[in-house]
């Protein structure tokens, strides 16, 4: 086992040990919604929704971002002891936005007879669904097999490496800065990669006539670090544009792939991002397998900036290892 703090294995891993207790809580729900009494309901309103969700984001002053999601809006009426009652929840699963929107609109559309499960301590809590996705606990294994070979086996890699480098450097004590600068570029040429080739496929997606409702810079502050007061000032750019496909409507926050990433440069957001006026008709491109996702720049826009960081990277790993 490589000589790492306890600390470092536990950061890498704990984002798996999240998933894995909100599955086992999900489970328990599910176990306890078996045994939930039925009665007949009917849908009343089935269309899309666009609602606040909030982010969990460590690197925000506040601790979280709001974003502006897609949601199925199904609404379906019961009744349980001669009470009337409304209820929007369609599954046990949570629900996290612009996934399966137009899907869950044609599953349940206004008017259709449903079957309605709901709690009898808590009548106003109820389900159409009370089922976790088949398979879950199966994909869930195998993820986690995977995220364990990954962290454990770059952990042994990097051991080796490090030591394999040392061996050809002037001064070994500078291998582990190399290795970690190599490392640094090859995984972001990762991300540059993925972005490339999903800006690639965008490209074919349908287009479809859009508006933009608000365009503009957001401003905000990074948590501060150890030692600061407060944080440092970020610049993210902030394009709301709303598009109808298949008959629904829908609203998306970035207008490229790219567009999510923030820069402690005002003059550089406005210089690497576009600016759109509001009330402008715009083209949209959208994916078909997800109608909720959807760019109006499907260019490799940003990527370019990643190569130059991974060229960075590996210049500096090669200085370092040449002159020290």
């Amino acid at each position: 086992m490589p000589d790492l703090p306890w600390y470092v294995y536990a950061m890498l891993l704990a984002p798996l040990g999240l998933i894995l207790v909100a599955a086992a809580y999900k489970s328990l729900q599910v176990r306890a919604a078996r045994e939930w009494p039925s009665t007949p309901g009917k849908v009343v309103i089935s269309n899309s929704e666009l609602r606040d969700f909030k982010v969990i984001d460590s690197e925000r002053a506040d601790g979280h971002r709001t974003e502006q999601r897609n949601f199925a809006n199904i609404v379906y009426e019961y009744s349980v002891a001669g009470k009337k009652l409304r209820n929007t929840r369609v599954s046990i699963g949570e629900d996290l936005g612009n996934f399966e929107v137009a899907e869950t609109i044609a599953k349940y559309p206004a008017g259709m007879a449903v079957t309605v499960y709901y709690n009898p301590l808590h009548p106003n809590e109820a389900v159409l669904e009370r089922d976790l996705p088949k398979g879950l606990w199966g994909c869930l294994g195998i993820g986690t097999a995977v995220v364990l070979a990954i962290v454990f086996g770059s952990a042994f890699g990097l051991h080796h490496i490090t030591d394999f480098v040392a061996t050809r450097l002037n001064d070994p004590k500078l291998s582990l800065l190399v290795v970690a600068l190599g490392a640094f570029g090859f995984v972001v040429s990762l991300f540059a990669l993925a972005l490339q080739r999903q800006a690639s496929l965008a490209k074919n997606w349908p287009q479809v006539m859009g508006t933009i409702k608000l365009s503009g810079v957001e401003e905000y502050r990074t948590a501060p670090s150890d030692g600061e007061s407060s944080g440092q000032v970020m610049y993210q750019r902030k394009v709301n544009y709303t598009y109808r496909y298949d008959n629904i409507s829908y609203t998306r926050m970035h207008s490229s792939f790219a567009s999510n990433s923030a820069s402690a440069s005002g003059w550089l957001t406005r210089k690497l991002t576009t600016a759109y006026r509001d009330g402008d008709p715009v083209k949209v491109f959208v994916d078909p397998a997800n109608p909720a996702e959807a760019t109006l720049d499907p260019g490799i826009g940003f990527a370019w900036v990643l190569w130059i960081f991974v060229a960075g990277f590996f210049a500096a790993a090669y200085y370092t290892a040449v002159h020290g």
